[in-house]
């Protein structure tokens, strides 16, 4: 199983300017949902996803696309627990990273997976986690 980033999920929510990066996460997407590609994600990339759309798109647009998120077919969700946090903690202490990427890297790492796929470079610090580009994870 991968634990796939918020920002895939963004990138096809949005239509990110590089069309590429669009295709692929819809792509990737796409795989999940085929059980092609067994993948879990945070709970809170729900909170990202709608952020982020609602700074580009009216709210119940931007509703709608966190609503698709938790109703996406074969996806698995993981809790933002208190071990998840503290392990976030730990992480963000040793590889400087931001809060959120810490918490996604946390609850990769303490759900037993070994990929991330993510076109944040920042992952690559992570010696305990191996990140896959988005443009590798959608072929």
């Amino acid at each position: 199983m991968a634990y796939v980033d918020a920002n895939i999920f963004v990138f096809a929510a949005i239509r990110h300017p590089d069309e590429a990066k669009t295709a692929q996460s819809i792509s990737v997407l796409r795989k999940i949902a085929e059980k092609r590609l067994p993948a879990s994600t945070s709970v809170l990339t729900w909170d990202e996803l709608v952020w982020v759309c609602r700074r580009i798109l009216p709210l119940r647009e931007a509703l709608k696309e966190g609503k698709i998120l938790f109703e996406f077919p074969n996806l698995n969700f993981v809790d933002a627990t208190l071990p998840v946090m503290h392990k976030a903690e730990e992480i963000m202490e040793k590889y400087a990273l931001r809060p959120r990427d810490s918490i996604h890297a946390a609850t990769a790492i303490l759900s037993g997976e070994k990929t991330i796929i993510s076109d944040d470079s920042d992952f690559d610090r992570i010696t305990e986690l191996k990140r896959i580009p988005l443009s590798a994870a959608s072929k």
